[in-house]
């Protein structure tokens, strides 16, 4: 059976005070809104010592409902703004979401 859905879920991973690039990026593109977690990065000290990886252990996830027609388009200006060759240093991915209650202000548009 297969599940026609409306909604994807964007994560993005940033560098600790950076939530703020990502949010305007996405809402730029469309997004109405997110929500802000603060996180903490793990890395391992071997990746650091041998590749001259710096890992910054600060972080910050965004979550963005979004419709599912618009989410490349968000998910591209984030990376445009955020991504992985910015200040912010980040990652995105989407999921897919089966249900949704609550996001009134996604159905208005």
């Amino acid at each position: 059976m297969s599940i026609d859905r409306k909604y994807d879920l964007i994560v993005t991973i940033i560098n600790h005070g950076d939530s703020d690039i990502v949010m305007e990026a996405a809402k730029g593109a469309g997004a109405t809104g997110g929500t802000v977690l603060t996180a903490r990065g793990l890395g391992s000290k071997e990746a650091e010592k041998f590749f001259g990886i710096s890992i910054q252990p600060e972080k910050e996830v965004v979550l963005i409902v979004v419709k599912k027609d618009i989410k490349k388009d968000i998910m591209h200006a984030v990376c445009n703004a955020a991504g992985l060759n910015t200040k912010a240093s980040g990652i995105s991915f989407s999921l897919p979401i089966d249900d949704v209650i609550g996001i009134a202000s996604i159905e208005k548009f």
